[in-house]
């Protein structure tokens, strides 16, 4: 599709707008798009993932217009990065800048990942041993809770659920390491 102002080159920005409950479209080349950019948007030809990180980096305090950006001038002692640092180049100096700004990291990294805590990948060749360790660990746990409860015949029930389980596992081939 050809750009509709020049009609010479491809059209690589496409553009939908509603206008009094009517849309219009607009279909143009990355020159014709910076040239009228600001009448539709605002075109960064040079758009980086350094400006996306900073983009998401950077903490807004409220909303909108009036929305303030959070820094700190702390640095870490290790290497004397500071966040300001950490927030223009998307990296941390040294293992203990996660301990100096882990105040700034968590909010970032919920963001990002859903959470804060890393819960990692299973290998695919352990993955089978990886889940049985870990419902044996749960089962355990429990285990205890019922016996703290005194809820022996649930706790039986539990134990005898855990023996059943590590019969199993010790039939199964060991893991290449």
């Amino acid at each position: 599709m050809l750009c509709d102002e020049c009609k010479k080159y491809y059209a690589t920005v496409h553009i939908a707008r509603t206008v009094n409950n009517q849309k219009v479209e607009r279909h143009l080349c990355s020159i014709c798009a910076e040239k009228f950019g600001g009448m539709y948007f605002t075109f960064e030809p040079t758009f980086t993932i350094n400006s996306l990180l900073a983009g998401l980096l950077n903490q807004e305090v409220g909303y909108g217009p009036g929305a303030k950006v959070v820094s700190t001038r702390e640095r870490c002692e290790n290497c004397g990065f500071s966040y300001d640092d950490f927030r223009q180049t998307g990296r941390l100096g040294c293992s203990e800048c996660y301990a100096v700004f882990a105040a700034q990291l968590e909010p970032i990294l919920r963001r990002i990942h859903g959470s804060s805590n890393h819960t990692g990948k299973v290998p695919l060749r352990t993955g089978g041993k990886a889940k049985i360790r870990r419902e044996i660990d749960r089962l355990r746990a429990d285990l205890q809770k019922y016996i703290g409860r005194e809820e022996f015949e649930k706790a039986a029930e539990i134990r005898d659920a855990i023996k059943e389980i590590e019969l199993e596992e010790n039939d199964q081939p060991e893991d290449e390491s």
